[in-house]
């Protein structure tokens, strides 16, 4: 058998690569024919698909990138907003606080003020009471001397002008003597 194998190689002298003429011309038409088809009919179609879909994800990076700018526009005025919102607060608070310290000066002055006015109404008080007591006990000691001075000189010093002008230089003597002990 492979005698017979030999033998029919050495028949046959032509390649098997290389196919017969009639074989390669048929072939050559078919693959042109094939070839002018998808040329004209499928290869504008799948260009024509290529083309939208590489124009739908440029337009989608294109959107994508100008959301994304959006976005940072306004996450940057939501940041220059809160600045501005914490900074308006800081003021608030700080004018807050001076009212307050303002408003708590104004009413220890108030309180102040007050109380040297009670204490001025308390001394002037005091001081009228000391007037009135001073001015009555001053009647009533003239009155006791008046009446020691007349058992002593043994006549009657109810007249007035000599009654007042008796008391006035008792009381002096006495304020005198009180201001040298002082």
């Amino acid at each position: 058998m492979i005698a017979n194998l030999v033998q029919l190689a050495a028949e046959e002298e032509q390649n098997p690569l290389i196919p017969p003429g009639p074989e390669l011309l048929v072939g050559t038409i078919a693959f042109a024919i094939v070839f002018f088809f998808f040329w004209k009919k499928l290869l504008p179609n799948i260009n024509k698909v290529l083309e939208e879909r590489r124009e739908a994800i440029e337009g989608g990076i294109e959107k994508a990138e100008a959301a994304q700018t959006e976005a940072q526009s306004v996450l940057e005025q939501y940041k220059a907003q809160l600045a501005e919102a914490r900074h308006e607060a800081a003021r608030l608070r700080q004018e807050a606080q001076e009212q307050g310290a303002q408003l708590i000066a104004e009413m220890r002055a108030e309180g102040q003020r007050q109380r040297e006015e009670i204490v001025a109404a308390g001394h002037s008080q005091i001081e009228a009471d000391r007037k009135a007591a001073a001015q009555a006990l001053r009647q009533d000691v003239g009155q006791l001397a008046t009446e020691l001075a007349g058992k002593l000189v043994g006549e009657s010093l109810e007249e007035h002008a000599r009654q007042s002008r008796t008391i006035d230089r008792f009381l002096d003597e006495l304020d005198a003597k009180a201001e040298a002990t002082r």
